[in-house]
């Protein structure tokens, strides 16, 4: 290759790369908004960009009860599925176990009920995550 050729794939590869970012925080921030009109209690974003390889973010919020956790994973679900966006894990609408992993591969929903959030503290083992501020429904 020439180099020319080295820089005009380089110059695409970090277009590509900033515009997959760009969709990785809009998804995160539109997963917040979903799970904020379902009344998620203490929700953020963390970025793992820098502290882990596997996404781009996390999205971790608690709800008040069982069934609150499911009708949260349910509501996410349905409307990403308007667009086409399906979770790599499969969740059963009846799940008792409190801690519901949703994964879009470069952002995974942590939904949990309240006691478990505190028990297992995501953020503390993440704590050199940045903090993301969640986004605001849009105006119609």
């Amino acid at each position: 290759m020439r180099n020319r050729d080295v820089q005009d794939l380089r110059q695409k590869i970090t277009i590509f790369t900033e515009a997959a970012i760009a969709d990785s925080k809009k998804l995160a921030q539109r997963i917040a908004v979903v799970a904020k009109g379902k009344k998620a209690e203490k929700l953020i974003i963390l970025d793992m960009r820098k502290v882990s390889g596997f996404c781009d973010y996390f999205v971790i919020m608690s709800a008040t009860s069982l069934r609150q956790t499911n009708a949260l994973a349910q509501a996410i679900e349905e409307d990403l599925a308007k667009e086409r966006i399906r979770s790599l894990s499969k969740v059963s609408l009846n799940d008792e176990s409190g801690w519901m992993v949703l994964d879009y591969v470069s952002v995974i929903v942590h939904i949990f009920y309240k006691p478990l959030r505190e028990f297992y503290s995501l953020e503390r083992l993440w704590a050199d995550a940045k903090v993301v501020r969640p986004g605001r429904k849009p105006k119609k």
